[in-house]
C-alpha cells in the first residue's frame, strides 16, 4: 500500500503521519486489495478538514472530514471509511457469490 500525506496550510508532523498511518492499517485489516491511499490534510479558519482518497481494485473511494481538532477529524474519516470498504467488501462478495450460486442452481437438475 502506498500512502501519500500532504498537508495545506499545516505541517504534517511526523505525530500527525504516525497517528494517520496507525488509523489507516484498520483499514487493510478489513481490505487487502488496497493499491493506493492519498491524504490531504487542511486547515481553513477554525475548521481542521481531512481527505483521503483510497483507490483500490476496480473503484476509488473519497472520504472526508471536518472538526474543531485535526485528530478528531482523522477519527471521523476513519469511522467513515472503514464503513465504506467494508460495504464495498460486501458488494464484491456478494456479486461474486450470486454468480457462483446461479452456476450451481443451472448444472443441478429440478428434483421432483
Amino acid at each position: 500500500m502506498n500512502l501519500n500525506i500532504s498537508g495545506h496550510h499545516l505541517e504534517v508532523t511526523p505525530a500527525i503521519r504516525d497517528y494517520i498511518t496507525s488509523k489507516l492499517d484498520r483499514i487493510t485489516r478489513h481490505f487487502d486489495q488496497v493499491v493506493d491511499v492519498s491524504a490531504i490534510l487542511s486547515v481553513e479558519k477554525l475548521q481542521q478538514k481531512a481527505d483521503v482518497t483510497v483507490h483500490v481494485r476496480g473503484k476509488d473511494i473519497h472520504v472526508e472530514a471536518v472538526d474543531k481538532d485535526m485528530y478528531a477529524a482523522i477519527d471521523a474519516l476513519v469511522d467513515k471509511l472503514d464503513r465504506q470498504i467494508v460495504k464495498h467488501k460486501e458488494c464484491l462478495m456478494d456479486h461474486r457469490g450470486d454468480s457462483i450460486k446461479r452456476q450451481q442452481t443451472a448444472e443441478e437438475p429440478d428434483e421432483v
